[in-house]
């Protein structure tokens, strides 16, 4: 397996397993197309010229219906009719992204909060039980408690990084695993294969939200997962340009059953902002290969700097989480967190020019979010602070920047705060 060092370069084996992707109506590769590394199947898994104009990228249909020449008949050999079903546009997407993991199939959503809520009301009906990591992304744990909660649905929260304690808290009427690793925001991990077989001895779902990661860092369904799911609106378009998400699996009874619920819920992605997304794809290997050293280079820096309280990044040697991400990740990725003391934040951040304070991540833009006032403001504090989601906490989405612009912002951003720093230990 690749080490994590900021010279690693990703290479997971995309190859087409099972059937072909489903085909994009007009512009599909040949289904006898040869493996490819991640970086040509980025470019060009699932896809070809438009046969109509020769156009190498795949036109934007920007439509709600289709014409269909008698009863029973479509235009397309896809069978598009009508854009809340299907789109040619959002289908050449979903076979980019199925191509690239070299899986079957892929849908394509209007979030990544859509796709999770398609994957949830697909396989719960109430009195089901849901077994799901306790550090998770803030609008999961919502939708899990609030919404679903309210409907008979539930969910234990459990530490997924103890696979003893996932099986102790596995129920007869237990239908889904979902887990989140590296987790949002403090980047713990879990062992997937570990976790995959786990569920399948008990016969349930074993979903993985990869979204930090991506397929081409993390290949979850080489580690037993059954479903990949993606907020695309982070790395795989990766330009702040769009939301979207997207549910990957080789099942194709489980495909079938997303794919309904899409229809009936209405939460397909949009053709242009499918489109952008396309485009981001393409250059997603070579962005995580920067996102990923300039995080390493990051994170050695605040690992060392006294105002840093606690430093969150797999591709340490001296995380706890090393040994177990050099089994299962291609590198570190391009998140890390890192603590300080909760009266120095604002200075810090005030301190900051070319890393935006924003709720997002992935982009080319570094990103910064305080995870206690934001994306999991609505968890309780005695729930998120056992968690390590403390005052104190800081995730940092690393860009594309220069490294040694970023590290000079860091720094001095830790000496304009060092003064409260200071003061409150006096």
């Amino acid at each position: 397996m690749t080490k994590l060092t900021a010279s690693s370069t990703p290479s997971v084996p995309f190859t087409q397993s099972g059937s072909s992707p489903p085909a994009a109506f007009p512009n599909t590769a040949p289904s006898s197309a040869a493996p490819a590394g991640p970086q040509t199947a980025a470019i060009h898994a699932g896809l070809a010229p438009d046969p109509a104009s020769g156009s190498i990228l795949t036109p934007i249909y920007q439509t709600a219906t289709y014409s269909q020449p008698a009863l029973g008949e479509t235009l397309s050999p896809d069978g598009h009719t009508y854009s809340r079903c299907s789109n040619p546009t959002v289908s050449a997407l979903e076979s980019n992204l199925a191509g690239l993991e070299g899986v079957p199939h892929a849908l394509a959503f209007k979030t990544g909060l859509a796709a999770i809520t398609t994957l949830f009301f697909s396989l719960l009906r109430p009195g089901d039980h849901v077994v799901a990591s306790e550090v998770l992304y803030g609008g999961s744990v919502r939708l899990l408690r609030d919404l679903l909660g309210s409907f008979g649905v539930e969910t234990t929260f459990v530490d997924s990084t103890d696979c003893s304690a996932v099986r102790r808290a596995l129920r007869e009427n237990t239908k889904l695993l979902f887990i989140e690793s590296p987790a949002n925001p403090t980047l713990i991990v879990s062992d997937l294969a570990a976790l995959g077989k786990l569920a399948n001895a008990a016969g349930i779902i074993f979903a993985v939200d990869n979204t930090f990661l991506t397929g081409v860092l993390q290949p979850v369904f080489a580690h037993g997962a059954h479903v990949s799911v993606l907020s695309t609106t982070k790395y795989v378009e990766g330009h702040d340009s769009t939301t979207g998400g997207a549910l990957l699996t080789q099942d194709t009874d489980l495909h079938e059953k997303l794919k309904l619920t899409r229809s009936c819920t209405g939460s397909i992605q949009g053709p242009f902002d499918a489109w952008l997304t396309l485009r981001g794809l393409k250059t997603l290997p070579l962005r995580l290969k920067r996102h990923s050293a300039s995080a390493l280079a990051i994170a050695h820096f605040l690992s060392t700097h006294p105002a840093v309280r606690a430093i969150h990044y797999p591709g340490l040697p001296s995380s706890p989480s090393f040994a177990l991400a050099n089994e299962q990740q291609l590198s570190g990725g391009g998140m890390l967190a890192f603590e300080l003391d909760p009266e120095q934040v604002p200075l810090f951040l005030g301190g900051l020019q070319y890393i935006t304070l924003a709720e997002n991540l992935g982009a080319a833009e570094s990103l910064i979010t305080h995870p206690a006032s934001m994306t999991h403001s609505q968890i309780p504090i005695e729930e998120r602070e056992r968690l390590g989601i403390r005052d104190g906490l800081l995730r940092l989405s690393v860009g594309l920047e220069d490294p040694e612009d970023l590290l000079r912002e860091l720094q001095n951003a830790l000496q304009i705060s060092a003064p409260i720093l200071e003061e409150v230990q006096a």
